[in-house]
Formats: C-alpha cells, structure tokens, sequence
C-alpha cells in the first residue's frame, strides 16, 4: 500500500472511530510506528487530522479530551525524564503550586524526604502523594473535581489562587506553542489554569513534546507567561530556538 493510500485510509479510520492510534495503526498496515507517526504528521499538516498522545482525532474535535489513565500511559518515559529535571526548579525553601496533570503527578512523587515547603495544589493525586510527606505543609485547593482530570475547579479554586503569591508554579497544559500560547479541553480548567500562573513569582511548564503545536478549546495563556519550558528531547532543536526567540527558556531531557 502507497503512503497516500494508507493516510486516507487512516483518516477513514478516524472518522468512523473518533480517534486512532499509533501503536493499531502499525499493527493494521503492518508498518512501524514511527511510519505511522509520520503519516498522523502529514495529515495534521493538511488539516484533515488533530494530532493527541498517542495518536490522532479528526480535525475540529478541539474538545477531545483523554482520561487520566490514558494520559498517564502516554509517553511516559519522557514524563519521567522531565519530572526529574523539574525536581531541580523545586527551592529549598517558600513556596509552590503544583498544577494537575500526570507529569506534576510524577513530580510530587519525586519531592526529597529533607524538604519543608508549603506546596499548594488543586489535583487530588498531587495531593495524595503529598499527604504522608514529613516536611510538606500542604494545602488542598477546593472545588467541583472534575472527574477526568480529578481535579478542583470553579469559583473556590479560583478564589483560593486569587489570595495567595507562591515562588514558584510548575505548570501543566495539553497543548503549547508560540502561536496558539498555552492550551487546553476544558474552559473551566482553562480559568484555574489561569489564576494559577497570576499566582507565582515564576512559571515552569512541563509538558512533553508531543504537546508542542497542539491548539484545544480552551486557551489560558501566552506561552511568553512561561519563564521555563522542561520537555524531551522529541522538540527540534529549530522549535526550541523559536520558543526561545519568543522569550521562554528551554530545556530538552
């Protein structure tokens, strides 16, 4: 099978299905995935298909959204490698807001035992894997936990980020790139996102490269708001620079 006619016939795939992934899609045409990565790219860049962890949805379903399990699946070597390289934003002392996502997840499991932060968060996993820690004074957000997230959103949370200014926020977003700015499914996630940048000194976003071009509904910011992006290795080294001219740091692990 030619190229153009395997990428239509994913694309029928994708329609019938309401999404598709890398891993079926080699199995189905006997091809390698990186194969079909670069088919998933070609029709991304005509429009015709949205490139999500793992795989692909068709274009317009700008509110697609993957569950926590599936996202905690995906791309989780490289997760790892960037929770690890944010562990050394962490200061020794002050004050943090650890957003929800499954790399800030991977992040608060990774705190040293010889820490004493404040650490404030709206996730419920963060949170869970925070509570036993000996030298954390944490504070658990409020508000209507959105299921596929496990996350507090709405008017308490955002109160709460309202009356505070941490030293640091480590970040999480579903999509990231210098001409869409910071994006993400949901518009009630978007806000707390939001209040959540205004409510530190500095902003670190770990986000995988995967991510790097995504646009979603909801848009919470610019990605000049980031003083620090820490994803993998997976971004060019040209997308870094343009993320760099643009004012953000960069770090590739």
């Amino acid at each position: 099978m030619y190229a153009p006619e395997r990428q239509q016939e994913i694309l029928r795939l994708a329609r019938e299905g309401g999404r598709v992934d890398v891993l079926s899609l080699a199995d189905t045409f006997q091809v390698t995935a990186e194969t079909v990565r670069r088919d998933l790219k070609t029709l991304d860049r005509a429009g015709l298909l949205r490139r999500v962890h793992g795989g692909a949805i068709p274009a317009g379903r700008l509110d697609f959204e993957p569950d926590l399990a599936e996202r905690e699946s995906a791309a989780a070597d490289e997760k790892d490698r960037i929770a690890q390289a944010a562990a050394a934003e962490l200061p020794t002392e002050g004050s943090v807001v650890l957003d929800a996502g499954t790399t800030t997840a991977r992040l608060a499991a990774l705190f040293p035992l010889e820490c004493g932060l404040t650490v404030v968060t709206h996730s419920l996993p963060v949170a869970a894997r925070l509570a036993d820690h000996p030298g954390i004074d944490l504070h658990l957000v409020g508000g209507r936990v959105r299921h596929r997230t496990r996350a507090a959103v709405d008017a308490w949370a955002l109160r709460a980020y309202g009356e505070i200014r941490a030293d640091v926020v480590l970040l999480g977003a579903n999509g990231f790139s210098v001409r869409h700015g910071l994006t993400t499914p949901d518009l009630a996630e978007a806000a707390v996102k939001r209040a959540v940048i205004a409510s530190a000194r500095r902003v670190v976003l770990l986000a995988d490269s995967a991510k790097h071009g995504q646009e979603h509904f909801a848009r919470f910011g610019d990605l000049a708001d980031v003083d620090l992006l820490i994803t993998d290795s997976g971004l060019s080294p040209e997308d870094a620079a343009a993320i760099e001219a643009a004012g953000t740091e960069v770090q590739r692990v």
